[in-house]
């Protein structure tokens, strides 16, 4: 008996910087989750995979990571995706860094 389909999203790292990145519905990378395009279908999600196998010049490593949708957009249900949202482990840089000037 097949495994019904959970949601996904796609996700990567920037080739050139190394963040962790996420694809929107109208094909681009943002570094945002909430942007990233909720795949509720197996035939979508083998697709979007597809194009990602074109973009190996911006993106390496992409995936299908599970998600739920939230108030703002998908979040991730492992872990591991929960983690790279919030950028770089060494504080100062990345993601971590823009929040710590916006709160200054």
């Amino acid at each position: 008996m097949a495994r019904s389909f959970t949601p996904k999203v796609v996700t990567a790292n920037r080739l050139i910087q190394g963040d962790t990145v996420w694809l929107t519905a109208n094909g681009y990378w943002s570094s945002d989750i909430c942007e990233a395009e909720f795949i509720t279908d197996a035939g979508t999600a083998e697709l979007r995979m597809i194009d990602t196998e074109t973009q190996a010049h911006l993106v390496a490593g992409a995936y299908l990571a599970d998600a739920v949708m939230g108030e703002k957009g998908p979040k991730p249900i492992h872990f591991r995706e929960d983690f790279r949202t919030r950028g770089p482990s060494n504080y100062a840089h990345g993601k971590q860094a823009e929040k710590v000037e916006k709160n200054v």
